[in-house]
């Protein structure tokens, strides 16, 4: 048996494909984030701190007197 009829072992077949693919161009673009921050600390204003008041610093967002709606309470909103 010569080294042209002996098969190709799967380590160079996997070179060979990866010389064979075709090169793209990296593509970066900038995150979307839609995370608000409070002004006073800086932390983000999680879901479970409510939309009323900062879980770090307690700081006011809404500083209006909020009515009953669907998801919205008027006692206490940062539950």
């Amino acid at each position: 048996m010569t080294d042209k009829d002996k098969p190709i072992s799967l380590v160079e077949r996997l070179k060979r494909i990866a010389l064979e693919q075709k090169r793209e161009s990296i593509q970066t673009t900038p995150a979307g984030s839609s995370v608000v921050q409070c002004p006073q600390c800086g932390a983000g204003r999680a879901k479970q701190d409510g939309i009323t008041k900062c879980g770090y610093c307690g700081y006011e967002f809404i500083a209006t007197k909020l009515s009953d709606g669907i998801n919205i309470k008027k006692e206490d909103n940062s539950k």
